[in-house]
């Protein structure tokens, strides 16, 4: 099987959705430092982005956290490969995740950084399925619902392939 990539949301939809929820988080944040937890390696195109376009003081720390390894699908067994390098105690934290599918992962993530201490913990993802969730995830902001298609592109990928993509486009297989 060979796969191929189907835009789904273009590039410019995509940029003018993250400007929109990063004047919200500003707002949200006015007043205050937020201290952004990107979810490697998906998260990174879209915290910078995101981060770019905030117009509170922003700090930033990465994880790396992962349930897919080459597959398309969460195999539901989360691994943390790469902790964060600073304390959260005290901080407002917004964590930074590329895409919620069954909410495995997340869940898991942000039980872990709330026994951390931070003084509040929130987060943002650019894509959400919420059809496919199986653990309850509370999504603070989100600046796309949809539906269950395997998408890549602005750091999603599919076996390390179409980050670099400048948009979202759904995967499909098809016979060689």
């Amino acid at each position: 099987m060979k796969e191929k990539v189907r835009i789904f949301l273009q590039e410019q939809e995509v940029n003018a959705r993250i400007a929109e929820i990063a004047k919200k988080i500003s707002d949200d944040y006015a007043g205050k430092e937020v201290h952004l937890i990107c979810v490697l390696k998906g998260s990174v195109f879209f915290m910078c982005e995101l981060a770019k376009r905030i117009t509170v003081p922003v700090t930033m720390d990465f994880m790396s956290v992962t349930s897919y390894g080459n597959d398309t699908k969460s195999s539901g067994v989360v691994k943390i490969v790469k902790d964060l390098d600073e304390p959260l105690d005290g901080k407002d934290v917004l964590v930074v995740e590329d895409i919620i599918d069954s909410g495995r992962t997340l869940s898991y993530l942000l039980n872990i950084l709330e026994k951390r201490n931070p003084k509040s913990l929130r987060l943002c993802t650019l894509l959400d399925k919420p059809e496919r969730r199986v653990t309850d995830v509370a999504v603070d902001y989100t600046c796309f619902n949809i539906p269950d298609e395997f998408v890549v592109g602005y750091g999603l990928d599919y076996a390390q392939k179409y980050r670099n993509l400048p948009f979202i486009g759904i995967v499909e297989f098809v016979e060689e």
